[in-house]
């Protein structure tokens, strides 16, 4: 024998349904809120306004050929090769936290024999942006890179 199809069930299929979009909707809106780290730029008339000479200086760093390749060794110490860079450039850089949990920091770099550079200090684990500025002289190249 069959059970009869009553207004219990729909009901109970109603209240679930809708329980799950509206559990999953919370969830979802939780996230994207949790992961946004904020003002992408303060004013984005003036942004625009500066936006032919951001390419322009873009275009002078690609010309300069170099190119920055950034990993943590065993110790927690960046280690970054400078391909297509001369011997004499300096590199320096900032870490910052995606979503701001940590401080950010200034990275000091000693050249080493390989021609890598090695910061001079560890950095904490966990995710990075890094901003990494290589100079010599008047040319430069700056390069951000996410660090898992």
């Amino acid at each position: 024998m069959t059970k009869k199809f009553t207004g219990k069930h729909m009901a109970t299929i109603l209240v679930v349904g809708f329980g799950v979009v509206v559990a999953v909707n919370f969830t979802m809106a939780s996230l994207a809120t949790n992961g946004f780290s904020g003002v992408v730029v303060e004013n984005s008339y003036v942004a625009s306004q500066k936006y032919n000479g951001w390419l322009e200086e873009a275009a002078r760093q690609e010309a300069t050929g170099w190119d920055l390749k950034a990993a943590r060794d065993e110790g927690g110490r960046l280690v970054v090769e400078a391909l297509g860079a001369p011997s004499t450039a300096q590199l320096t850089g900032h870490a910052r936290h995606p979503l701001g949990h940590r401080v950010d920091r200034q990275l000091a770099f000693v050249r080493g024999e390989d021609g890598r550079f090695t910061s001079s200090e560890p950095l904490d684990a966990g995710r990075w942006t890094l901003r990494l500025t290589l100079s010599d002289g008047d040319r430069k190249r700056v390069v951000e890179t996410a660090l898992p």
